[in-house]
């Protein structure tokens, strides 16, 4: 059965409201500073936290009984990423060149599809899992911020050199 979900995102916030028509559902809360984000779904509750630099890797646990359910793996040019939940693995990837959509396949040709931008967005899936549905939200953000920082880090010795 193919199911829809819708996510909401203020400009200035950082959470994540996740909706099933238009009935709350869970949410996903992230801390920029601390890599890492809380994530509700279902009254299901699960930690995102990043580690590393150059070779970033994120742990997902169940927020309630701190059992590592899984984690991501990341590629260099941040247009994709692996999920593995024991025993299964996700690809997660841009469908296009703007980053307003992009999916998670399980090797057994499940998907799921989301669009968007940073403010909101649409969530089709096969069937239901809400830890991927939190998932594919992380990834995104952590993306978008990655970016940020890159782009900050290229423009702040410009404009340093330029004043000078």
């Amino acid at each position: 059965m193919r199911s829809k979900l819708h996510w909401k995102r203020g400009v200035f916030s950082n959470t994540s409201e996740i909706y099933s028509e238009e009935k709350p559902i869970g949410s996903l809360k992230e801390n920029s500073f601390k890599q890492s984000a809380e994530g509700e779904i279902n009254g299901k509750r699960y930690r995102f936290h990043t580690k590393g630099v150059f070779k970033p890797e994120t742990q997902i646990t169940d927020a309630d009984s701190n059992t590592v359910m899984g984690r991501i793996e990341y590629n260099s040019w941040m247009t994709k990423a692996t999920i593995r939940v024991s025993p299964k693995s996700f690809q997660w990837k841009y469908e296009n060149i703007w980053n307003t959509r992009w999916s998670l396949t399980s090797s057994e040709g499940r998907q799921m599809k989301f669009q968007g931008n940073s403010s909101k967005g649409s969530i089709e899936m096969d069937g239901e899992d809400d830890l991927l549905v939190l998932t594919g939200l992380f990834i995104t953000n952590y993306y978008r911020q990655m970016a940020i920082v890159i782009l900050v880090a290229v423009l702040v010795p410009i404009f340093a050199s330029v004043s000078n």
